[in-house]
């Protein structure tokens, strides 16, 4: 719970509004306790007026926060900690959302405040995120406890140690444009094969749909599924032969190898 907690957020686009919207749905906050610094002037007037939010300036909001989330885009952090340095609360929590960038960065400007970074998904716009926490050097139990409140009212929550967080970063931080990516190809499949657009993209989102949640309700791991559905010598065997002997696995693996490096590059100010 954040009984008595005031929680900020710096930056207010969709990954922030989730989380607002989340936190609020599950009742932890009200809205007056949750204060918004966005600079653009119509998108805050949307927060204040859908959630009930107080808007203002980071510093004023880094001086009344108890636990502030920075939500931005990893380029302008730096740009915001420089902001925070000497007027955020000596006990305030700082939660990061922003993607590569490592608790220290924010430890070494702003000495002896604690850090717990995360990595959301975009899932979360549709409370069905899927958030890792980090712990950074001071981050207590409790610091942990505030940031997995504020994030299971968008999804699902797990805690790792921050050296995993760029392989998640690559995996469901990103994954779910790979997911997209996928049912795109298969749209585009299926209209060469002669159905219509919307017909097509019933088809593939159902079944994505289904299959997800097969995977999460039955208790049965990918592969057992996978086979249960590959009859040998039958129409799935023959699609998923062609995946394999163009080494689809090896292109996966590849594919969040970079997007983990690129991950790594940010928190290196790349």
């Amino acid at each position: 719970m954040l009984d008595g907690k005031t929680l900020g957020f710096i930056g207010g686009g969709n990954m922030a509004e989730a989380l607002i919207a989340g936190v609020l749905r599950s009742g932890d906050i009200a809205g007056p306790s949750v204060l918004v610094a966005e600079p653009v002037a119509e998108r805050a007037d949307y927060l204040r007026e859908q959630y009930d939010v107080r808007t203002l300036s980071t510093a004023e909001l880094a001086s009344q926060a108890d636990i502030i989330v920075v939500a931005v885009k990893p380029q302008i952090v730096d740009a915001v900690i420089t902001e925070l340095r000497g007027v955020i609360d000596p006990d305030a929590v700082v939660i990061s959302v922003a993607a590569g960038v490592p608790a220290a960065r924010f430890e070494a400007a702003l000495p002896n405040v604690p850090v717990v970074r995360v990595m959301p998904n975009t899932p979360a716009l549709v409370g069905e995120g899927m958030s890792v926490i980090a712990p950074g050097a001071a981050a207590s139990p409790q610091h942990l406890q505030h940031a997995r409140t504020i994030l299971s009212g968008a999804g699902k929550v797990v805690q790792l140690e921050e050296s995993q967080l760029d392989a998640v970063t690559a995996v469901s931080g990103s994954g779910p444009a790979y997911f997209f990516y996928l049912v795109e190809a298969l749209i585009d499949g299926a209209q060469t094969l002669g159905l219509d657009k919307a017909t097509a993209t019933e088809l593939v989102v159902q079944t994505a749909y289904g299959a997800a949640t097969m995977l999460r309700d039955s208790g049965r791991d990918a592969q057992t599924l996978r086979t249960d559905v590959t009859s040998p010598g039958g129409t799935t065997a023959a699609g998923l032969q062609v995946l394999e002997d163009n080494g689809a696995r090896d292109l996966f693996t590849a594919m969040i190898t970079a997007a983990r490096d690129r991950s790594v590059s940010l928190g290196n100010n790349g």
